[in-house]
């Protein structure tokens, strides 16, 4: 169930910040309830899940659709086409395939792994400029920033979000090229996020009651 406070919640979040709803948990009328309160932007973790609830809100044109988990290669053909943002790109196999699949460039950001946690998906943050480099190409990929996640129990979130700013910084000047978006920030940390520089913030279970 949505929070009872939730406009208040979303007028409190800086107004260059983007929420992404993390709907994983969620069903197609909480969603709606979201909409009506500010929330434009639904993120879904699972393929079975989002082409449910695409199904049923996919009249609403308005709502922008991003798929914030990881991506089969196998299973990225279901949804490709009809998503509008994709925060987890974190292999070149990946690249290709969305390359091949996508009829129109897909807004993308590359997963990072900034703490080198070896559960978790992403490019190593000091193979990222090779891994641009290789994509630059690929003309159905609009790279448009950079995506982490901090350790669940991070004492200093701040600190590890800070790393993704400094790399995306970092890899404007040295390639020429501009990364206006920071995907990073969760129910437990987008406060950190947000002061460490976040432009779209992830945030599931603090929308709910």
């Amino acid at each position: 169930m949505v929070r009872n406070d939730i406009k208040q919640f979303v007028d409190s979040i800086p107004n260059d910040v983007t929420i992404v709803a993390a709907t994983k948990y969620v069903d197609a009328n909480d969603m709606k309830i979201l909409f009506e309160n500010g929330i434009y932007n639904f993120g879904e973790n699972r393929v079975d899940s989002f082409l449910s609830k695409y199904e049923i809100l996919k009249d609403n044109k308005d709502i922008k659709w991003h798929f914030i988990g990881h991506l089969q290669r196998n299973k990225a053909k279901n949804v490709i086409n009809l998503i509008d943002c994709l925060h987890s790109l974190d292999s070149l196999e990946l690249a290709k395939k969305i390359n091949e699949l996508r009829s129109t460039p897909l807004d993308t950001y590359i997963e990072v792994s900034i703490n080198l946690e070896e559960n978790k998906n992403g490019v190593p943050y000091y193979q990222v400029e090779e891994f641009i480099k290789q994509i630059m190409n690929y003309k159905n990929i609009n790279l448009v920033g950079l995506m982490m996640m901090a350790y669940k129990d991070s004492s200093n979130p701040y600190a590890e979000f800070n790393k993704l700013r400094e790399l995306r910084d970092q890899l404007e000047n040295k390639l020429n090229i501009k990364l206006p978006y920071l995907s990073m920030g969760m129910s437990d940390d987008y406060l950190d996020a947000i002061k460490a520089g976040a432009t779209h913030i992830r945030l599931g279970r603090i929308l709910f009651i």
